[in-house]
């Protein structure tokens, strides 16, 4: 489409920017073509400018919709570009706190620099068995999509981890390596992860220092394969390494370090076992302190070293090989240290005594003289003579720090091997994935050949790596059948030509080596001669020659030439290596020895097993050991890489790649620029550009339909989906290269969904607006209509209120007219006294006022003159003082004037005598100051003299003015004088009138007084009694109301307290619940696992199994079936528990244990029989004869006591060596001196003398056995009772015991005649199950060549052969099927003549009985209805006799052979529980207490070997469940027991067992019970797991709700029902089935209840669990599909019945998840709603939901961050587990509530169908 369609207002795009890398903008007008610029505005408002390039005229990017923001997989991105992925990253990494990402086939992980809880064993579980995109971007998904391909495809696999060093590659295959041990099962072998997650610090130490970029940066590449056998578990592992940096060792750059293994060593050089190492700090040695960084911040290089030395222990290497390579790394150090001086220009010499040298023979056991020879000496050879010539100081350097590298190189080679011995192991391999933990690429200011190695590496891998996706896409168009043509990608074929072709770099760099005077300077020049104008991707630096620039796949890198022929040839002198190899020290010597020679310091020899091994070095002769040395790094390199690249080629390929977020180490935060550079250098680029090139984007024509259904309009809408999907494309694309359809998907150009998604929310919002519109009309007229009918009824009542107010105002102004015509009389008169009283008041006042004012002012005038006389006197004495002052300032300044004069006259004077001056110098000084004095006070006399002369003046007129104010105040004194005569009279006067007012007033306000006081006391008491009276009642009414508050808040506590009390005791006893049912699973499962193992034993044992034959006769009529799939069963779970224990002590053990328990068994058995045979003997036998045997009989029973004790605790002996030997496996378990090794020891001693002792107990009581034989053969021949005591007083006899050895060999060989013949029968079983299982294989190959046909096929000539297949199917099916019916035909005829013989039988058997039962009535009408009268017994008892021999027959047609669906339809539910309990009855009612043993003990063992076979089939489990909760009811029902007796009738409590309490057999069969439920969870869980995500979440269930998003490459399950797909419907159909069985079944209500109640708890927790997991799963609109589905659930628990079973509320996780789906996300009061309503989610959980939020459409809005920080911060305080998934194994304790039976036992009938004619009713 054009470009002015996408480029129009509001449109955004990303522009290139130097902080950010990509910054977002929007335009802000429409993009013409041919417009030279874009107007955008950034995000903060700031418009600007973008130029596009004259040449290219390229626009910018675009970015994509906000709906496609935070994909789990980039390329599902409709703009597929670096800034889209980058954001895309950025928001996961940021907003959603995820750091996984897919991005194709590649697994983008982002190291969080934070611990995750996302690494549990509930995660493992989550993933395991799902889909790769089906779940949320995981390693875990990685991980299993590699094992699933490995075991469904047989094909070997490879997980490629790579990234820069920091980035996570270590934790992300420690990670997978943790899932395959946790998924494959063998948790016998997990201790092979913990083993090589153990070489992670002994490879770090050794491998990994610090560089510029990274504190612990790997210096070497590692391959680990991890093995697996047939059943792919794992089995064992190989570590192969690739270019070890060797330069580290002798030079590090600055601000870097070499490898830590030396730092820690000198850091630990305190500790005393280092003292002979002769260390001190790093910066004492060359080696150490080059890069003058000796020290990481934040890492303790001791405790470092502590931990390495652990991982050397756990490895198996001792401590003694640990010192020994601690003295080898010490001596490299010392031997950095040796000083070589120069002795001439071409030779050098080692000063003697040089104590770093003493130090470095010392430690490597090898002579000074000789080393310090060969360090500046060698050796030339020519063909006759052999001549030693001196090496100058800078070769002798340079030799010996490559012999330091070369020691180095052998040490880590022999640690990596010896790794590798740990890991093996000697079963064979099947198949393997292998973990790739390769360096990436490098480049740095001073680039070497190390640097060179690894770029060239990553070269080839990334070639792997574009061959492959391009692969992938190829394939992929393929399969749908569209035409495409050649994707154009990156292929880097030319730079690996470059580096690895005939006279490429690395050739020329072999040839130069060669030379005899070749450098690097010539080295360089031969390659720009060769390359310089021939390859594009070779350049020369400008500024020098001995340099070059390779443009690789990532970036250009310039690399330096010096050093690369010398790294290169990796030359080291023989002489020194001869004398290394003469060494006393035996680690060292081993170092240089050939592979084969060398021990291993566990002392274990690995076994190949048939394992391929893959080593990094070539094979190497005896004989060629010169050759070797001439072969180059490079050379060993590039053969050591194309085996990796053959390794990686031969498996799938699933690829990590690992990123650095900032290089701060800082959590969850995200620097662009890093990222971006990392991002272009590991190819998730070029995969997006890759994928941008074809069509990214797919979708299938139902998702396409489904999405984008609103563009079409009703009449495009086809039957055929695929059809109106072409032609709705077509309408809506014009350009159809845009766009392609394959044979199941639509696949898309890059930008062609968000155009779509454009055109579609485009539409949405204008159906938005239209339906706004129409509801806002709505609302407006519904809300004016409710205006005007309010208005109306709101006129009507306020005219009513006016009328109503306005006859009441006129009433009330004719009444106010008469109040105001007395009013205003009275206020008149009133005001009128008051004026008069006051106008009195005030002449009064004024009179008095006048009066003192005429007083005040006579007074004042006589005051004024006596102020004027004292003024004139001091007037006149100021005028006298200033004409005093006058006159002699007069005369100062005539005298003055006269001094001038006189002055002026000296001054004359002094001019006329100049020499005089000169002489009095300093009187002519004196005399200037003197004049300066006078001037100033000059100037002081004329300011005086102003003053004076104003003050003069203002004397003067002040004097004036107080003589006029003098003469006024004379007149108005005598004023005063008269008026005081008046005053004073009148004042007289008016005091007496005061007096007598104020007399009057006293008396009168006396009066008052006393009677305002006897008022206010009158008041005071009355009120006082009134408040006295209101406080009585209030208090009385107080405490009525505290005594029934207390009453009741006594009530209300004690209540409370109860409630509590119980609900605490109720949990208590579920929690004891629970753990006992645990500790019983866990017990059984042992008890299950013993068994097995021991059988497995016993059939694998060489020698013959002893049994009682009186038992093995009684168990052949039934066990010869079942007996061998039960020993392949056992064999097979003695394998799973004895592979892991490989050690030959514990077989031994088990060996003997076996045999004692056999013997014991035997023994017991024939005690058993003789005590038989003694108690019949007994009956007829006299009291001395009983007293005589009881005392051997009571001997024989405490021995057989102290054997079952013995045997217990050899069992628990047993179960402690496995514990010890499976729990300290990991920690050197094998080794001498360990703990698990020392309990075996012990308990293998106490084990032989238990053995000693056991084997004498056994010769006596099989002496005593024999004994018994031959006494009861002397008592049947003999009549007399004495005469058998005789006989047994006189069996110790010498004939006697020989006779019975003699017996114990015929009873030996008898057993062994019938272990044969039962081997015999195994033997044929096997062998028809084995051709069984041949033909079947046959069947199944013969059917996948078909498939495989027909596949190949057209569409239509593939139904037509899956038709013909089908017909001859079916044919071959009817064949088979008449001949069954034909053996049935024979055999139901055999039956009929059978029942014949037998029903006469019983016929002439009830005839007589029927004689003496019927009345007479009955008898003669009898002969009319022969069948329709049922015969009623007399006297029935509800009991069934059966004998002895019969007990394992009834066993059999009861249990092991009983087809619970027959039983469940046709007779009454519970009959085999009925019939079992009868029988019981009956051995109870004759006091048979071996028989009620044995049947009980039959009946259990039975039931568990039928649970063991079909414990997979529900409908058998249930049956059970029910049958034995029924036997259960009915051992409680009739024990006799006051509180089960209450609900039984009179004649059920006749049928009261009398003689035995079967309370502990009703705790072994509520055990049993128990089992069965839990079976019966666990077969319901295996039916309804792969139900429930499908049917709860992915279904769309409300069609059209929820939108289908675009999906990237992985694609998720489809939400559109298919064929095949399960539903909600399906999942209640499913429920519906249960407890349909359990109905039929008769399971009890309560126990139904429960197991629903478990049913709902599993629906729950799995799908929250895949919510919490999947991100498209976390919107709006699956929230409303999740509410439907639990609604439907209930209606189901509704319809059922079953609501208050509690099953509702294990949803309640569920439901508030989908409510917090819906809710708004946005205000602080969206935030309190939320965690008042989520009460039952974690903070874990509600976090993980709004960060997995993710809108469907444009109209929903994301969840901000600062909105889940509030939820955060408001639930901080909440006390719960940090979990995040639900444990979906968590069983509720299960109670057995008694049930009783109305069923009376003497009325069931027992069907023939059950074959159990030989029971008699009693």
């Amino acid at each position: 489409m054009a470009a002015s369609e996408l480029y129009t207002k509001r449109a955004r795009v990303w522009i290139p920017d130097a902080e950010e890398v990509w910054k977002s903008a929007e335009l802000a007008k429409d993009f013409k073509n041919g417009d030279p610029s874009l107007q955008l505005m950034l995000e903060d408002g700031t418009s600007i400018e973008h130029k596009l390039d004259p040449k290219t005229k390229n626009l910018p990017y675009l970015r994509n919709p906000d709906i496609l923001v935070g994909e789990n997989d980039l390329t599902a991105l409709s703009y597929l570009h670096e800034p889209a992925v980058l954001h895309n990253l950025k928001v996961r990494f940021i907003d959603s706190k995820l750091i996984y990402t897919y991005c194709g086939i590649v697994l983008v992980a982002i190291n969080p620099y934070e611990t995750l809880g996302i690494y549990g064993t509930d995660i493992i579980n989550a993933y395991s068995g799902q889909n790769m995109g089906d779940m949320d971007p995981h390693i875990f998904a990685v991980a299993e999509e590699a094992y699933k391909q490995m075991a469904r495809d047989e094909r070997n696999q490879s997980i490629i981890v790579s990234g820069e060093s920091g980035a996570g590659k270590t934790v992300s295959a420690k990670y997978a390596m943790r899932y395959f041990a946790t998924v494959s099962g063998s948790t016998s072998e997990a201790n092979v992860e913990q083993k090589v997650l153990a070489s992670n610090p002994i490879m770090e130490a050794i491998g990994n220092a610090k560089t510029t970029r990274n504190d612990n940066s790997s210096r070497f590449g590692k391959y680990i394969e991890i093995g697996f056998d047939t059943r792919y578990r794992i089995i064992g592992a190989n570590m192969r390494t690739y270019l070890l940096e060797k330069s580290r060792v002798v030079f590090q750059a600055d601000e870097e370090r070499n490898y830590h293994i030396f730092y820690q060593l000198c850091a630990s050089s305190h500790l005393p076992e280092f003292k002979t190492l002769k260390l001190s700090s790093a910066n004492d040695f060359l080696y150490t302190r080059q890069g003058r960084s000796p020290v990481i911040h934040g890492v303790d290089d001791t405790k470092e070293l502590s931990a390495t030395r652990n991982a050397f222990t756990l490895l198996g290497i001792n401590e003694s090989y640990q010192m020994g390579l601690f003295q080898v790394l010490a001596a490299i150090l010392h031997l950095g240290n040796v000083e070589i001086k120069d002795k001439d220009s071409d030779s050098s010499l080692i000063p003697p005594n040089n104590r770093h040298l003493m130090a470095f023979c010392e430690l490597v056991g090898v002579t000074y003289q000789d080393m310090a020879q060969w360090l500046c000496h060698r050796k030339l050879k020519t063909a006759t003579e052999t001549y030693i010539k001196t090496l100058p100081r800078l070769q002798a350097t340079n030799a010996r720090d490559a012999l330091a590298k070369h020691i180095y190189a052998k040490l880590f080679n022999w640690i990596v091997e010896h790794v590798n011995k740990a890991l093996i192991t000697n079963i064979k391999q099947h198949s393997f994935i292998g973990v790739l933990d390769i360096y990436g690429f490098e480049t740095f200011e001073i680039n070497s050949f190390e640097q060179f190695c690894i770029n060239y590496a990553n070269e080839k891998l990334q070639q792997q790596f574009n061959m492959h996706v391009f692969k992938l896409e190829q394939e992929e168009y393929m399969k749908e059948q569209i035409p495409w043509t050649l994707i154009d990608f990156y292929d880097n074929q030319p730079c690996i030509n470059l580096i690895e072709a005939k006279m490429g770099i690395l050739d020329l760099l072999d040839e130069e080596c060669k030379m005899p005077k070749g450098s690097d300077d010539s080295w360089a020049q031969k390659l720009y001669n060769t390359h310089l104008k021939t390859c594009s991707l070779f350049e020369k630096p400008r500024m020098s020659n001995r340099a070059f620039i390779i443009q690789h796949f990532a970036d250009k890198v310039e690399y330096q030439c010096e050093g690369f022929l010398e790294k290169n040839k990796d030359t080291v002198n023989e002489d020194q290596i001869n004398v290394l190899k003469a060494s006393k020290f035996d680690l060292l010597v081993e170092l240089f020895q050939d592979e084969e020679k060398a021990t291993s310091p566990t002392g274990q020899v690995p076994g190949t097993g048939g394992r391929t091994r893959l080593s990094i070095k070539p094979d190497k002769g005896r004989g060629k050991t010169s050759k070797e040395h001439k072969k180059t790094v490079g050379c060993q390199f590039r053969n050591s890489l194309q085996m990796l690249m053959d390794t990686l080629n031969a498996t799938t390929p699933h690829y990590v790649r690992c990123i650095k977020p900032n290089d701060f180490k800082l959590a969850f935060s995200f620097d662009p620029k890093r990222a971006v550079q990392q991002l272009r250098a590991c190819g998730v680029l070029e995969t997006i550009r890759i994928s941008a090139a074809g069509f990214p984007s797919r979708w299938t024509y139902q998702e396409f339909f489904s999405r984008y259904r609103v563009l079409m309009k009703q009449k495009d809408v086809l039957s055929d989906k695929k059809l109106t999907c072409r032609n709705v494309l077509e309408k809506l694309v014009q350009d159809q290269d845009k766009y392609q359809f394959g044979k199941t998907k639509i696949f898309f150009r890059a930008g062609q969904v968000a155009y779509l998604e454009k055109l579609r929310a485009d539409k949405l919002r204008v159906a938005c607006i239209r339906i706004q519109k129409t509801i806002r009309c709505w609302l407006a007229r519904k809300k004016y209509l409710r205006t005007r009918s309010a208005a109306i009824t709101i006129q009507r009542f306020t005219r009513g209120y006016q009328a109503r107010c306005l006859a009441k105002f006129m009433r009330r102004t004719q009444a106010a007219t008469i109040i105001q015509k007395y009013q205003r009389m009275y206020m008149e008169r009133k005001r009128y006294r008051q004026k008069q009283a006051a106008a009195l008041v005030m002449q009064t006042i004024l009179r008095a006022y006048m009066a003192r004012q005429k007083y005040q002012g006579l007074l004042r005038e006589h005051n004024a003159v006596i102020i004027q006389k004292r003024v004139r006197g001091w007037l006149a004495r100021c005028w006298y003082k200033r004409c005093l002052v006058s006159l002699v300032y007069l005369q100062c300044c005539f005298r003055r004037m006269k001094a001038r004069r006189e002055l002026k006259k000296l001054k004359i004077e002094a001019r006329s005598v100049e020499h005089f001056k000169k002489l009095n110098k300093g009187m002519e000084n004196k005399i200037m100051q003197l004049q300066r004095r006078i001037d100033e006070q000059s100037k002081d006399n004329r300011s005086i003299n102003e003053k004076l002369v104003s003050l003069e003046t203002s004397s003067t007129a002040e004097r004036e003015r107080m003589r006029g104010e003098l003469s006024r105040l004379r007149g108005v004194e005598e004023d005063a004088k008269n008026k005081g005569n008046q005053v004073t009279s009148l004042l007289e006067q008016l005091e007496k009138l005061k007096k007598e007012l104020s007399s009057t007033q006293k008396e009168k306000k006396t009066i008052e007084d006393w009677a305002q006081t006897y008022r206010d006391e009158m008041e005071k008491m009355v009120s006082e009694l009134k408040d006295q009276n209101c406080s009585l009642k209030k208090e009385k009414d107080d405490l009525n109301r505290l005594i029934q508050e207390q009453s009741q808040q006594m009530t209300e506590k004690m209540a409370r307290a109860i409630v509590e009390k119980t609900q605490q005791l109720e949990t208590d006893l579920n929690e004891e619940r629970s753990r006992y049912q645990n500790l019983l699973t866990e017990h059984l499962r042992l008890e299950e696992k013993y068994d097995d193992l021991k059988e497995a034993m016993n059939v694998s044992k060489p020698g013959h199994r002893r049994t009682d034959s009186t038992h093995s006769s009684n168990e052949s009529e039934y066990t010869y079936n079942s007996e061998y799939a039960e020993l392949e069963e056992g064999s097979r779970a003695a394998e799973d528990v004895t592979r892991g224990m490989d050690t030959s002590l514990t077989l031994k053990l088990q060996k003997r244990l076996t045999e004692l328990e056999q013997e014991k068994q035997s023994l017991r058995n024939e005690l058993e029989n003789r005590e038989d045979q003694f108690q019949r003997a007994r009956a007829r036998d006299d009291v001395e004869f009983k007293k005589a045997r009881g005392a051997e009989l009571e001997y024989e029973s405490l021995k057989r006591q102290e054997l079952e004790s013995e045997n217990k605790k050899l069992k628990h002996d047993l179960a402690e060596i496995r514990r010890s030997l499976l729990g300290n496996a990991a920690t050197g378990a094998g080794a001498p001196g360990s703990p698990a090794y020392k309990v075996v020891l012990e308990q293998l001693n106490a084990s032989c003398e238990e053995l000693e002792v056991r084997k004498e107990e056994v010769l006596i009581l099989r002496s005593q056995l024999v004994s018994q034989k031959e006494a009861m053969h002397h008592k049947e021949t003999m009549t007399e009772p004495s005469a058998y005591v005789e006989d047994v007083s006189k069996l110790k006899d010498a004939g006697e015991l020989k006779q019975a050895y003699i017996g114990l060999k015929d009873t030996n060989r008898l057993l062994e005649h019938q272990l044969q013949a039962q081997r015999r029968g195994y033997d044929s079983e096997v062998e028809s199950l084995r051709g069984e299982l041949q033909n079947v294989k046959e069947e199944n190959n013969r059917q996948q060549q078909l498939l495989a046909q027909n596949l190949q096929l057209p569409p239509e000539a593939r139904i037509e052969a899956s038709l013909q297949h089908e017909i001859t199917r079916l044919t071959n099916e009817n064949l088979d099927l008449m001949e069954q019916l034909e053996k049935q035909d024979r055999t139901i005829r055999k039956l009929k003549k059978q029942l014949k013989v037998y029903s006469k039988r019983i016929g002439e058997m009830g005839a007589g009985q029927t004689e003496g039962q019927t009345s007479p009535g009955q008898v003669v009408d009898e002969p009319i209805h022969p069948v329709n009268i049922p015969r009623r017994e007399k006297d029935f008892q509800g009991m069934l006799e059966y004998k002895k021999e019969d007990e394992l027959k009834l066993v059999k047609n009861l249990i092991l052979e009983l087809k619970p669906r027959g039983v469940a339809v046709n007779l009454i539910p519970g009959l085999p529980a009925y019939i079992l309990f009868m029988c019981l009855r009956h051995a109870d009612y004759v006091n048979d207490d071996q028989k009620v043993r044995t049947l009980l003990t039959s009946t259990i063992n039975s039931i568990k070997k039928i649970l063991k076979k079909r414990g997979d089939d529900f409908e058998t489990v249930s049956f059970w469940l029910s049958n034995t909760c029924r036997f259960l009811h009915c051992l409680k029902q009739y024990s006799g027991d006051e509180a089960f007796m209450r609900h039984n009738t009179q004649r059920q409590n006749e049928h009261t067992l009398s003689n035995f309490d079967l309370a502990e057999y009703r705790q072994v069969i509520s055990d049993l019970a128990i089992q069965i439920y839990q079976q019966l969870i666990k077969c319901m869980e295996n039916i309804l797991q792969p139900m429930i995500v499908s049917g709860m979440l992915e279904h769309e269930t409300i069609q059209g709700v929820s939108g289908v998003k675009p999906t990237g490459l992985r694609k998720r399950t489809s939400s559109i029902a298919d064929e095949g797909t399960y539903t909600l419907d399906s999942i209640l159909r499913q429920l519906s089935a249960f407890h349909s069985t359990m109905c039929q079944h008769g399971t009890d209500p309560e126990l139904i209840k429960q197991v629903v109640k478990q049913q709902f708890y599993i629906i729950g927790a799995v799908t929250l669990n895949n919510l919490l997991l999947r991100k498209d799963m976390c919107s709006w609109s699956k929230g409303m599909q999740i509410r439907y589905n639990v609604s439907q659930l209930e209606e189901w628990l509704r319809d059922k019945g079953l609501m208050i079973c509690g099953a509702k509320e294990t949803l309640e996780p569920l439901i508030q998840a989908a409510q917090l789906l819906q809710v708004k996300k946005k205000t602080d009061e969206d935030a309190e709603a939320i965690c008042s309503m989520c009460l039952a989610l974690t903070t874990a959980q509600i976090v993980k939901v709004l960060n997995l939020y993710t809108p469907v459409n444009e109209f929903e809005e994301r969840v901000s961050v600062a909105f889940i920080r509030t939820i955060q911060t408001r639930l901080r305080d909440r006390c719960e587990s940090p979990q995040l998934l639900m444990d979906t194994k968590m069983i509720y304790p299960v109670t057995f509530p008694f049930n009783p039976s109305s069923l009376a036992l003497e009325t069931i009938q027992i069907p023939s169908s059950l074959n159990l004619s030989f029971l008699t009713r009693v």
